[in-house]
């Protein structure tokens, strides 16, 4: 009796079980120590395989086939990966076009999360701007910005989905009215006067030139 998982091709073996043992030898390095077939059921038609320790790149398709003395039999199948990540980290940046720049993050996601900004009613809110990377272990860091104007909405929630699992992680946060760039009416009243003052000046300019000019 033979049962073998193999990934795309049977060149790339995941398990392999042959005269009563496994072959581990013959396994792709990345499996190793991380696979077991279930045996208990083999004589009732069942080949299930564990593989532990699960990384994105276990994600797609897997061939399986069972060979004995009277029969063969194959079948493909499909394993989805799915990680939920962190929860999502906010921040506030500094201020930008007369509102205040927030800033939300997290990792840890597989595959790629879908990500938003949300009001108190839940609606989506446009973010400034996303930023998407995959690490070195394959899994999903992901960030996303919007800007907070002092009218609008100073309370909003970042949202990360997992569409697989249909799982969201969510955070919120709160912008006091303070702290929301103020224009100075002194600062004001100063550009005026300054603006008065040139135009005076140019008037002067111009006045003094005529008298020059008709001397």
């Amino acid at each position: 009796m033979e049962v073998g998982w193999f990934r795309s091709q049977f060149s790339a073996v995941v398990h392999l079980y042959r005269d009563g043992q496994d072959q581990y030898e013959e396994q792709m390095p990345e499996y190793r120590r991380r696979t077991e077939l279930l045996k208990d059921d083999i004589t009732n038609g069942s080949i299930s395989l564990r593989i532990r320790d699960i990384q994105p790149s276990d994600d797609g398709q897997y061939k399986c086939f069972f060979q004995s003395n009277v029969s063969y039999k194959e079948a493909l199948l499909e394993l989805q990966v799915a990680g939920l990540g962190s929860a999502p980290d906010i921040s506030v940046v500094g201020h930008q076009d007369r509102g205040i720049r927030v800033v939300c993050r997290s990792s840890g996601w597989y595959p790629e999360p879908k990500a938003q900004w949300r009001d108190l009613q839940g609606q989506i809110l446009p973010s400034a701007s996303e930023k998407i990377s995959q690490e070195a272990d394959g899994l999903f860091q992901t960030e996303i910005a919007i800007v907070i104007m002092e009218k609008s909405n100073q309370k909003v929630s970042c949202c990360f989905r997992n569409p697989r699992l249909n799982q969201e992680r969510e955070s919120a946060i709160s912008i006091a009215e303070l702290f929301f760039p103020r224009v100075n009416p002194w600062m004001v009243a100063l550009w005026v006067i300054l603006a008065l003052l040139a135009v005076l000046l140019l008037l002067a300019s111009y006045c003094f030139w005529r008298q020059h000019r008709a001397k």
